[in-house]
């Protein structure tokens, strides 16, 4: 046998033990999932999986891909590599400081200091050193009074214009919306828009006093009707508010050994700003005469917005990659909502939701060949349990971002469960997970698997669905 035979022969049986493993996979992958779902608690729902050998590209086992289906926060890995490649990497959101008005030689400013918004969510978040709300309230007041600012005769103003206010997508249910992963988008967010209580649990059924707050809410009516729930209850309180609210309502229990700070949504985060920097700018001696307002509250009072005479401060954000790791890492709603706004805002001038989820749909299709009803969504979070996406799609979009410069950032903001590299995804009736893996004998997969309307355990069907995905280790 000469040596072209010999490597003939080689790639031949390089080839057949491939197709072998790859049959092996396919027929183990089949062989689970139909016992999968033939499990009781899946009698009235729907399962999907689909996966893509990594390295080719080719599908190496898919059922039901084709239906859409409610994808909780794994929808947040289709919006982070749409941002990711539309954006870019490198995407950071500017706040200005500016003053109205005139400085006169006392050092009086007769006008207004304006804080304007481009949709930045990280602004004011304790996740990232330059971003924490005292750090920027103490930067802001000493830029003010570097500029001889010495008293206002004027307002704080929150200038959320950009978003037309404070917004919520559509879908999103009442019972979400008064807490902290259920708080809306404003082209001015503060904090994460939300803020912490603490409870003081009583004898049990007895009321739960409030304690305190981690910042002041003195401007807003909170309704405590909360109860001491029985030790080991743990938190049962949920907040009842919507966009502009003046009262919040915290209902439900609050168990009696529990030690955990509630966080509740802000009804108007760019007023919270206004009322917060209003303060700290009082409090290190620089008298304000008027009340904090924010731009859409002039906008609806018919008010003339003043001109801006100098600017004080640019705050640049951190990096898109670096609000993208926190985003699907910690499942936080309010930055896919803001970089979807991102999104519709950079690609056509638009600022709603709705046009956000327009342009996405519109670059899966021209990139992919995906069909709108593919990605029917209509919010970036995954919150609403109104969004339809199929396990074909999203599977196919985590496998794009392979060869993107980005990726290896992107997977690094992909927790970790079952030893798999992945995003979860929980609402009710909903459970997902979309990732990479590498397993034992080096061949790696992108996979996607979503149950919709499953009963019994959240717990029970996540370790069955493990069990699925074990077949790739």
């Amino acid at each position: 046998m000469n040596t072209k035979q010999y490597v003939a022969l080689f790639y031949f049986s390089l080839v057949s033990i491939t197709a072998s493993l790859a049959q092996s996979i396919h027929q183990n992958l089949d062989k689970r999932f139909q016992s999968f779902l033939a499990q009781p608690g899946l009698k009235n729902g729907m399962a999907s999986l689909h996966v893509i050998d990594k390295n080719t590209g080719n599908t190496v086992f898919e059922k039901n891909s084709d239906i859409g289906l409610p994808t909780a926060s794994t929808l947040k890995v289709i919006t982070s590599i749409t941002a990711l490649d539309l954006l870019g990497a490198n995407y950071t959101y500017k706040t200005k400081l500016y003053y109205t008005g005139i400085i006169d030689s006392t050092g009086v400013l007769h006008g207004d200091i304006v804080i304007q918004g481009s949709g930045d969510p990280t602004l004011g978040s304790d996740r990232y050193e330059q971003t924490k709300g005292q750090t920027l309230l103490n930067k802001w007041v000493n830029t003010i009074k570097n500029a001889g600012i010495t008293a206002i005769e004027g307002r704080i103003i929150g200038d959320d214009r950009l978003y037309n206010g404070h917004d919520l997508p559509g879908g999103w249910i009442w019972t979400d919306m008064g807490n902290y992963y259920g708080a809306g988008i404003s082209a001015l967010n503060w904090q994460e828009n939300k803020a912490g209580i603490n409870f003081q649990a009583g004898s049990l059924s007895n009321p739960a006093l409030i304690a305190s707050t981690t910042t002041d809410l003195s401007y807003l009516q909170l309704i405590n009707t909360v109860k001491t729930g029985r030790p080991g209850s743990g938190d049962n309180v949920y907040a009842y508010s919507a966009p502009y609210s003046e009262k919040i309502y915290l209902r439900g229990t609050y168990g009696q050994d529990l030690k955990k700070t509630i966080e509740i949504s802000l009804p108007d985060p760019a007023f919270a700003l206004a009322f917060d920097l209003s303060k700290a700018i009082n409090a290190s001696g620089i008298f304000v005469s008027s009340t904090p307002t924010t731009g859409q509250r002039l906008v609806e009072q018919d008010s003339i917005f003043p001109n801006k005479t100098a600017e004080l401060d640019i705050h640049t954000s951190p990096n898109l990659t670096d609000i993208v790791y926190w985003f699907n890492q910690k499942s936080i709603n309010l930055y896919g909502e803001a970089i979807l706004r991102s999104i519709a805002y950079l690609s056509g001038g638009k600022t709603s939701t709705y046009d956000g989820a327009n342009y996405l749909q519109k670059f899966w299709q021209q990139k992919l060949q995906l069909s709108i009803s593919e990605l029917d969504i209509i919010d970036g979070s995954g919150l609403s349990p109104q969004n339809n996406v199929t396990t074909n799609a999203m599977n196919r979009i985590m496998q794009y971002a392979i060869k993107r410069p980005w990726y290896e950032s992107f997977t690094k903001s992909l927790p970790i469960y079952n030893e798999m590299t992945m995003k979860s995804g929980t609402i009710g009736g909903t459970l997902g997970y979309t990732g990479y893996h590498k397993a034992k004998d080096g061949k790696e997969y992108t996979f996607t698997i979503i149950v919709y309307n499953y009963t019994g355990s959240a717990s029970k069907m996540r370790q069955s669905m493990f069990s699925v995905l074990d077949i790739l280790k």
